[in-house]
């Protein structure tokens, strides 16, 4: 019963203690049930979630540049800091929130980090990056060194399965 009401007990593979006589516990046990669900993935003090999933990215990869994109809606350049080292890509940021209207009394303030890292796995020419932000979408284009591009290969690629039986 006692690891019903400790919060980190949740959530683990030991079957819950089951007292179905008592309508506090069944209560308490679905109020936790219902915000395990509404807040799942906050698990840092961030407002985005854990960092894991947002901003969304999406990764381009051409013979000459690989490029990351970004969608961060609501923030401006200022608010968003790019960094490379060590052939990884780093985004970072804060949202920073403040609504007041003093006519009906109301204010409400919001706070958000988030942090996506990247592995490139390219050798990539560092003094050529260029980043832009447009309409809430961050644009990160890493231009591949020489050696980088003459690494590439293309790989025929063998049918065999579209012969028919004779």
């Amino acid at each position: 019963m006692m690891r019903d009401l400790i919060p980190w007990g949740r959530g683990r593979s030991v079957e819950p203690y089951r007292d179905e006589g008592s309508p506090l516990l069944s209560l308490h046990r679905e109020m936790n049930r219902l915000f395990d669900e509404a807040f799942r993935g906050f698990g840092s003090p961030s407002l985005f979630g854990d960092g894991a999933g947002w901003p969304q990215l999406e990764l381009a990869e051409t013979d000459k540049t690989v490029t990351v994109s970004a969608e961060i809606p609501g923030l401006d350049e200022k608010d968003v800091e790019v960094t490379l080292a060590d052939s990884v890509l780093t985004i970072r940021g804060e949202k920073k929130s403040e609504i007041e209207d003093k006519q009906r009394q109301f204010s409400e303030r919001s706070y958000g980090r988030f942090e996506r890292r990247v592995a490139i796995g390219r050798e990539v020419d560092e003094d050529k990056i260029e980043a832009s932000f447009r309409n809430g979408v961050l644009t990160v284009t890493l231009p591949k060194t020489e050696r980088a591009q003459s690494r590439a290969r293309r790989i025929a690629i063998n049918g065999g399965g579209s012969k028919k039986a004779a």
